[in-house]
């Protein structure tokens, strides 16, 4: 009894504290160097208590999409694991965090409410969590997530059930992060939440002024008006080169068909949310073909519209003609509508074959250029 006791407890320690190094981690607790998951859109018809909450995960290794072991709100979930670390650790001068996102949580969810920047800024979210030795970058597309830190626990918000939304987390070492302070810098996030403590400061100067400048009254400080666009390398703790796209508003274009299509000599199809106005048609001009994805379906789960799915991603229609490293896979947090020209907002993308070949096979229809549907 007294053993069954103790492998409890060990098992509800929260992540994060002590030797244990920050981290993207997976459903079993094992630090991971990068993971993709997909959250499931509520499926119409079913009465399931798990509903909209359910998720498919794609980490460094694995040979293709698995089921997730609980829901995206349990904290034993990969991402409760790894968002949980900055909730499980005290107030801590060797730990720095940047929490932004163009919808943040409101008061009765952890946050402070007031202006959530929709209709100026960045439109982009994600979290930031290092210590002097490493930690992670995570994309992703859910409105009001995460919760602040202070005072605040995991939580995964109701206003990400509804639809499908996907997260990308990458382990970088410190020396990494400030060049992603300089990416989101382009960006002009909605920082809501953050602390970069002095000790960590010196080491990471673009997150500190991203955390110290960025908000005023909730709206984006011209000093974070930085370059229009630009694009970097990006090597993950052990040793995967991701590509990120940083845009801001005066890049005024299409992130997808203007600049990542050419600078991957790929032709692209993107999944992104369609429910708002002025959404930009499949485009094959300039040489490059940029559909928009129709139908979706992922790991052989139930089929579902694309106006089900929250999710910004793209994927190259074909692998690479050399070698054996499949075709590009982009994760971001920006749509392809004639808003969002006007601002920031990027993308994170991986050329692997099986990353790729998850994507690629989730893409059923797509909307062809001219109009009409065809097979994607």
């Amino acid at each position: 009894m007294m053993l069954l006791f103790l492998s409890l407890l060990v098992a509800c320690v929260p992540l994060g504290g002590g030797t244990t190094p920050i981290s993207c981690y997976n459903d079993q607790g094992d630090a991971v160097d990068w993971f993709y998951l997909y959250k499931l859109p509520k499926e119409h018809g079913t009465k399931s208590p798990k509903e909209g909450e359910l998720y498919l995960l794609l980490e460094k290794g694995s040979e293709g999409w698995t089921e997730g072991k609980v829901t995206v709100n349990d904290s034993l979930g990969a991402l409760g694991r790894t968002v949980g670390q900055l909730y499980s650790q005290e107030k801590n001068s060797e730990m720095a965090y940047v929490l932004y996102n163009d919808q943040q949580p409101p008061e009765e969810l952890g946050g402070t409410g007031g202006d959530n920047g929709e209709s100026h800024g960045g439109h982009t979210k994600g979290v930031v969590l290092l210590d002097k030795n490493q930690g992670f970058w995570l994309v992703h597309s859910t409105p009001h997530f995460p919760p602040e830190q202070q005072g605040g626990q995991y939580y995964y918000p109701s206003s990400g059930v509804n639809n499908g939304q996907n997260f990308i987390c990458v382990t970088y070492p410190l020396d990494r992060f400030q060049t992603i302070g300089e990416q989101l810098q382009i960006n002009q996030p909605n920082v809501y939440n953050c602390d970069v403590p002095e000790s960590l400061a010196s080491l990471v100067p673009a997150l500190a002024t991203l955390c110290s400048k960025n908000r005023q009254h909730g709206r984006i400080s011209p000093h974070m008006r930085a370059e229009s666009n630009r694009s970097v390398t990006l090597t993950s703790k052990d040793g995967t080169d991701f590509i990120s796209f940083a845009k801001g508003a005066s890049f005024d274009d299409d992130l997808y068909h203007s600049w990542v299509a050419p600078t991957l000599q790929s032709d692209l199809l993107v999944q992104f949310w369609v429910r708002s106005t002025g959404i930009l048609p499949s485009d094959c001009s300039r040489g490059w073909k940029v559909l928009d994805i129709t139908l979706i379906n992922l790991g052989q789960t139930f089929t579902f519209k694309a106006t089900q799915d929250h999710s910004k991603w793209a994927v190259s229609p074909k692998a690479a003609s050399r070698g054996a490293k499949g075709g590009w896979v982009c994760v971001g947090d920006i749509n392809r509508n004639e808003a969002e020209e006007r601002r920031g907002g990027g993308t994170v993308c991986l050329q692997d074959p099986v990353v790729w070949k998850a994507y690629r096979t989730a893409a059923l229809e797509c909307e062809a250029c001219g109009g009409g549907t065809t097979e994607c």
